[in-house]
């Protein structure tokens, strides 16, 4: 484990002050009790109190939080799904870090490597990631030198041959021999949060028929995959995919109308049916959850603004899926 993001790094920082632009550098591994500051123009923040210790891997300041789902939720977490994302503005420029050049990819490309992965965990909960978004140990996440941000990999234990898929949204690790940092949560799917780090190999991956996938496909000679095309304009001319990116949300998180897909005694079931929609409906990717209550676990899309663009919606999904919603209004 090791010290991540913004306030363990004046001396990185430092190095990249007269790079504008460059990525927020995070990563470093802390020495047994090392010195947060705070960069110049921000309020300092308090240490948090240590965690309760579960074992080795981490610092007395770091661990795994109070409120660590347990065994059986932390299996229910889904792998991160690829999607095509635009790559963020800054955070792939070249940058520096500890006296070492680092130059981001920035394209989507075949990339393979094994090495050691560590982890982080609550005391860079919270915190901003090299990408600006917030860090969040219980998310599936992964901090990288070069891939791009954002994009995606699957990690595999070579110890126990277990995988998960991550998205990178962060910086790090420079130590040498370390590959790549997760998340809590990642690190603990993995088996691997009690030993700190374990010899992992790092394979981007990218969603099913784009580019990257493409040529991930031909690199290994295992058949290219098109992506479904474009849904054909309806008689009034309207475009079903425009519509549905362009519409106003409600103003309450749960107002509007909403699309039911399925309901489950299982989460696990419930859980893939989300996976199966969000894999092959890329439009509504953000508008799938799984509402559970008690023992029912639902499967859900929305909000939408008005009725004609979830009856938009739930065409698209029975033309593209083959799957029949129900449709409320709340």
């Amino acid at each position: 484990m090791r010290a991540h993001g913004l306030l363990a790094l004046l001396s990185a920082a430092a190095v990249l002050a007269g790079c504008a632009g460059t990525p927020p550098v995070t990563g470093i591994e802390p020495d047994p009790a090392p010195v947060v500051r705070t960069p110049p123009g921000e309020p300092a923040k308090p240490t948090p109190p240590p965690a309760a210790r579960r074992g080795g891997g981490y610092y007395l300041d770091d661990g795994p939080g109070d409120n660590a789902p347990d065994d059986a939720t932390l299996a229910a977490i889904p792998d991160a799904v690829p999607r095509d994302e635009p790559l963020h503005r800054f955070a792939n420029r070249p940058y520096s870090a500890l006296g070492m050049q680092f130059v981001p990819m920035t394209e989507a490309k075949p990339f393979r490597q094994r090495g050691r992965a560590s982890w982080y965990g609550r005391k860079f909960h919270g915190q901003k990631t090299s990408s600006g978004e917030v860090y969040d140990m219980y998310a599936m996440t992964a901090a990288h030198a070069t891939l791009p941000i954002p994009s995606y990999a699957r990690v595999t234990h070579l110890a126990s041959g277990r995988s998960v898929v991550v998205r990178v949204n962060d910086r790090g690790p420079f130590k040498p021999g370390r590959v790549i940092d997760l998340s809590w949560t990642a690190a603990a799917k993995l088996g691997y949060v009690n030993d700190g780090s374990a010899e992992v190999e790092v394979e981007a991956v990218f969603a099913e028929g784009s580019p990257g996938d493409l040529l991930a496909r031909r690199a290994a000679g295992r058949p290219e995959v098109q992506r479904t095309p474009p849904v054909e304009r309806s008689a009034a001319g309207d475009d079903v995919i425009a519509a549905l990116s362009t519409e106003a949300a409600p103003t309450t998180a749960d107002a509007g109308h909403w699309l039911q897909l399925g309901a489950f005694a299982g989460l696990e079931n419930a859980q893939a049916l989300s996976r199966r929609v969000v894999d092959g409906l890329v439009e509504l990717a953000d508008r799938v959850r799984v509402n559970s209550d008690g023992s029912r676990h639902r499967v859900q899309a929305g909000p939408f603004a008005s009725r004609e663009a979830a009856e938009s919606a739930a065409r698209l999904l029975r033309d593209r899926l083959g799957l029949d919603a129900l449709l409320i209004a709340r």
